[in-house]
């Protein structure tokens, strides 16, 4: 079976209020065209580019969270080749000395755990955008042109279409955590360019490489980029049955159904004729401004996934929460309101997880691993079904605990938690706890046995074919459960419903 041999380049525009080396804003995305423009993002002889320091300090933020070494003194080159895209003529990058090297992405698959190298990460500018009207007629504008990009090399290491995309996911997740770009593929923040190759069967499993290298480019979306990688496996693969040899080549995109077509046989460095960009000095990065970068990074996904599988969560909630950061950080705040009120001041530190893990232990049941299927079936559901954003919602977090609390010990059924949640999303209650509606509802279950008994006796003459299931299939004694909390609208304790439905059909036997 051929191996796919895939490594990726990542384009990411950096989230400033300049472009990278002009004051013209960097907010021109569905703005009218070549309004966004100066002397210097449109190449006009004499116009002077100079570098914007927070789009720099982005970028050492990223390569740091990418475990990159970063370069202590580095550059901007010039890469030169002509397209109508491209004002100068030439493109402001850096070449040999890129801002970040060696770096990673570590990824959990299947159990596993695999890390996927970083070759290098480095700025430059973006170019404009062309627009193709009917009748071969091209305008161009110049709005993106000169906005910060950071391009992220990796190393060919992916043989799959699931690492990949699980290594795009997770690269969107860090980017978006540490804030340096909002990561949305449908506006052009993130494009991927994929390089890929096939091993033959006898190569599979080795480390060798293929002599030929296929380039893809302008990927704007993970779907796409799946597509893609299909597409061009069947098309190598049957090349090369067929005795085929491959040439490296650059391919563009056909629509969205992944289809590859030729483009151009794949251009050398030395085709740019790079050299230094002269009219920006060489920059010297200190340890004190790398250091200034590192103290700014957030918790990164890697980490903020295993702190939550640590306090109980499931795997799929804790990649959930990852992938959704504001649903994340909503639910943070849900972790860290229980913890205040056991008198714990809890943090996303290895030493706080682990004295919470023990509280956690000595607890009856674990009220974060019970709130979150509250918040991600009930109250995410709620919000969607009433187009409620997550910054409106009308309930907090208390809220969701103090519901989790109400079912588990059993004072309200599910039943009631879910009425009581759609009541609060209707602007019932506000400004009340959940014990204080409970208590004003006369929501409580009732334990009352001889009014239970009442409820089932009823039930059982009602229906007579489901008792007679019963006796066949033990499971059917949910059906008669459900009868008996219709006749008390909700407020019989389903326990001891339970128990008491299985004496009598016992003693009827």
């Amino acid at each position: 079976m051929y191996e796919p041999v895939i490594g990726l380049e990542i384009h990411l525009q950096v989230q400033t209020n300049s472009k990278m080396f002009c004051r013209c804003p960097n907010n021109c995305f569905e703005q009218k065209p070549n309004t966004y423009i100066c002397p210097v993002c449109v190449g006009l002889p004499g116009a002077l580019p100079v570098p914007n320091k927070f789009a720099f300090e982005q970028a050492i933020r990223l390569a740091l969270a990418l475990h990159c070494d970063i370069t202590k003194e580095t550059k901007f080159d010039r890469k030169n080749y002509f397209y109508p895209d491209l004002p100068k003529g030439y493109q402001i990058t850096q070449f040999d000395t890129p801002l970040g090297t060696n770096g990673y992405v570590q990824i959990e698959l299947e159990g596993d755990v695999k890390r996927f190298r970083i070759k290098r990460l480095h700025l430059e500018e973006d170019t404009a955008k062309s627009l193709h009207f009917e009748g071969k007629k091209t305008l161009i504008d110049f709005n993106k042109s000169g906005i910060p990009l950071i391009e992220i090399v990796t190393a060919p290491d992916f043989v799959d279409k699931k690492e990949v995309t699980s290594f795009a996911k997770r690269l969107r997740q860090i980017i978006r955590y540490i804030g340096i770009s909002e990561g949305e593929m449908q506006k052009g923040q993130i494009r991927f360019e994929l390089n890929m190759s096939l091993r033959t069967p006898e190569q599979a499993g080795s480390s060798v490489l293929p002599d030929y290298k296929i380039e893809v480019k302008n990927i704007g979306s993970i779907s796409v980029l799946e597509k893609v990688i299909d597409f061009e496996y069947l098309r190598q693969k049957n090349l090369l049955e067929n005795g085929k040899k491959i040439v490296s080549e650059t391919r563009g995109l056909k629509n969205m159904t992944g289809e590859t077509v030729f483009q151009r046989y794949k251009e050398s460095s030395d085709d740019y004729r790079y050299f230094t960009e002269p009219d920006i000095p060489p920059i010297k990065i200190s340890d004190d401004w790398i250091n200034y970068c590192r103290k700014s990074l957030p918790i990164l996904p890697a980490e903020k996934k295993y702190y939550y599988l640590q306090l109980g969560l499931e795997n799929d909630q804790a990649d959930f929460l990852v992938e959704e950061k504001n649903a994340g950080e909503w639910f943070d705040k849900l972790i860290i309101t229980f913890f205040q009120g056991i008198q714990f001041e809890f943090r996303f530190v290895n030493e706080s997880i682990t004295e919470a893990k023990e509280i956690l232990k000595n607890l009856p049941y674990n009220p974060i691993k019970e709130s979150v299927k509250w918040f991600m079936g009930d109250v995410l559901g709620l919000m969607e079904k009433k187009s409620i954003k997550l910054e409106h919602l009308p309930i907090n977090q208390q809220h969701v605990l103090d519901i989790t609390n109400q079912v588990k010990n059993g004072k309200i059924t599910g039943t009631i938690a879910k009425d009581i949640l759609n009541d609060l999303f209707n602007s019932q209650f506000q400004g009340k706890t959940i014990d204080e509606i409970v208590l004003s509802q006369n929501l409580t279950l009732n334990n009352d046995m001889s009014a239970i008994e009442v409820w089932v006796t009823e039930a059982i003459e009602q229906n007579q074919d489901i008792v007679e299931s019963c006796k066949k299939n033990p499971n059917a004694i949910k059906a008669l459960v459900g009868k008996v909390m219709q006749l008390s609208k909700g407020k019989a304790n389903p326990k001891m419903v339970e128990q008491a439905i299985s004496d009598k059909i016992f003693i009827n036997k």
